[in-house]
């Protein structure tokens, strides 16, 4: 399987159907052989921009992606979404209440949503979304990640998404909780959503912005706060610029670069946690390695290497 052959306007049964078969060989066998040239390819050739939303259940994540969807679509640009969504109990499956909300036109080759069960993975994310974002960030010119609901500290769409767009809706506390360390931290874009509530939206916008003002500064973007209706589409094309400012931004000084850069370390160590824990990294440490990524490196090579390493006799 190559990326050409998973391209949206790729022909001879490519595009959707082989994407989707692509990524549930990734899911069941994410060490195979086939998966693991795939995903080097795929982060040899990096291409979308990528959005992590996230926010409260309830708050409109998913009516916010499909107005997204849409208004990306209407300017011709590819779109690939990864929805994480609660499990069921009884399969460990996703059960799709975001997919059937954001999905688009079937016959649109220019959009594609893939749903990922949470399971019992904290953090909001599933643990191949990261693998399926790197593989559609190299088809598609933009690519969302919904997480499932989350709360006072499930951040790990930090580590997969270039632009972070944190939710809140009018009325519900959840300016309140979003003044908490965990969540005022991450995000660079905030939106009330459901603006066409009109002066509730406005207090919950104003709110949020005397919370960001009171934190401390982490980075050199300021956050921005923003209110917008999927409803009536209020506030969506000051949504979309703020987006292109912030892609703009990491385009400079090589933050992107940078910003990945550290997002792969990131992951590498959680990968050898899971799979080898604490003693499995200590060992590292005896053999004289660590999890850190070369520059110019690739993780998922490097992960091979470091398993490789630890599962070593000696």
């Amino acid at each position: 399987m190559t990326l050409d052959a998973l391209r949206p306007s790729a022909e001879g049964g490519g595009g959707k159907r082989a994407l989707a078969a692509a990524l549930a060989g990734l899911e069941r066998d994410p060490d195979g052989a086939e998966a693991q040239a795939l995903l080097d390819a795929a982060w040899r050739a990096p291409r979308a921009h990528v959005v992590g939303v996230t926010g409260p259940p309830g708050v409109g994540k998913s009516s916010l992606c499909a107005a997204l969807v849409t208004a990306w679509r209407a300017r011709s640009q590819t779109v690939g979404v990864i929805a994480v969504d609660p499990s069921s109990r009884s399969s460990g499956g996703a059960l799709l209440g975001d997919r059937v909300r954001i999905a688009p036109d079937a016959s649109d080759d220019g959009s594609f949503v893939r749903s990922m069960a949470a399971r019992d993975r904290l953090g909001g994310l599933a643990d191949q979304t990261l693998p399926a974002m790197v593989l559609m960030r190299a088809l598609f010119d933009r690519v969302l990640v919904e997480t499932v609901g989350v709360g006072q500290s499930e951040t790990d769409v930090v580590g997969i998404a270039d632009t972070v767009v944190f939710c809140v809706q009018p009325g519900s506390g959840d300016s309140l909780q979003f003044m908490k360390a965990g969540i005022v931290e991450i995000p660079h874009l905030v939106l009330v959503t459901k603006a066409d509530l009109g002066a509730s939206a406005e207090r919950a916008r104003a709110d949020v912005s005397g919370a960001l003002s009171l934190a401390s500064a982490t980075s050199d973007w300021p956050t921005r706060t923003l209110a917008v209706s999927s409803r009536n589409g209020t506030g969506l094309e000051p949504l979309m610029q703020a987006l292109e400012d912030h892609r703009a931004h990491l385009a400079q000084e090589g933050r992107l670069l940078v910003a990945r850069h550290r997002q792969a370390e990131g992951w590498i160590g959680e990968a050898l946690l899971e799979r080898f824990g604490r003693r499995g990294l200590a060992r590292l440490g005896a053999l004289g390695l660590d999890a850190a990524l070369p520059a110019g490196g690739q993780p998922f090579e490097r992960l091979r290497d470091l398993t490789r390493a630890l599962e070593s006799p000696r």
